[in-house]
């Protein structure tokens, strides 16, 4: 696991360097694939006591994340899945709602399109770092709660 941390005075002036710090050595040593799965980001954007809002629900840790994504698409690549990171990354860029049965209820038109993104952009990064395509776009779809058809994928290629 590699952890980020981002501060808030980071996420006011949108910076990005916690991140490119990271990930630029990895892409110019060739070694991004290696990271597969490891991001976990720690955000440090301090609220008021009786502020009941989730940091996905804060304007500017969106706004953040979003300039993040512009600048590395791929990104959901390197995310840590399995500690929730693709949920929570996905929330930042996305309209959703949390309910307390429930949990987090993504708007699916806007979730599929950002799905659907994603796949095109490691479909066509992918084969860049030598690494199979279709098991990963079919992990990060089922990810999300979708699934893939073997044909639609072969046509990415």
């Amino acid at each position: 696991m590699v952890l980020i941390s981002v501060s808030q005075a980071q996420i006011i002036r949108l910076d990005l360097s916690p991140v490119t710090q990271l990930v630029a050595p990895w892409l110019a040593a060739g070694t991004i694939a290696d990271q597969e799965q490891s991001l976990q980001f720690q955000i440090d954007f301090r609220r008021a006591a009786d502020d009941p809002r989730e940091l996905s629900e804060i304007p500017e840790v969106r706004l953040w994340f979003l300039r993040l994504d512009a600048t590395y698409p791929w990104l959901p690549f390197l995310l840590d899945w399995k500690a929730g990171e693709l949920a929570r990354y996905t929330a930042m860029l996305i309209p959703h709602q949390f309910h307390r049965t429930e949990g987090i209820q993504f708007n699916l038109e806007a979730l599929e399109l950002l799905m659907m993104q994603k796949v095109f952009v490691l479909a066509d990064w992918l084969p860049q770092q030598n690494l199979p395509v279709t098991f990963r776009l079919k992990a990060l779809a089922q990810m999300l709660g979708y699934d893939l058809d073997d044909a639609f994928l072969a046509g990415l290629a």
